[in-house]
């Protein structure tokens, strides 16, 4: 149906802004460091997450706790 305003395709490739050659800039330096900028980013957001999950699901995050401990216990150096 033409009158539609959304995409059926939601692959990543079909995702606007998904081109890869799109974003990059000829300076190595500015373009690495808005690449750590945003990893940067995304690893402040990724720990807030784990954050959240662990006071939403207490009893979820004492068993990885645990979970986590027992391998350290078990791990071989």
């Amino acid at each position: 149906m033409p009158d539609r305003d959304y995409r059926e395709d939601l692959s990543p490739r079909a995702w606007p802004g998904a081109d890869p050659a799109a974003g990059r800039t000829d300076e190595p330096d500015v373009s690495s460091a808005e690449r750590r900028r945003r990893r940067a980013r995304f690893l402040r957001d990724l720990a807030e997450a784990r954050e959240l999950r662990d006071r939403v699901q207490p009893r979820r995050a004492k068993t990885a706790r645990l979970r986590q401990a027992m391998r350290m216990r078990t791990f071989r150096w």
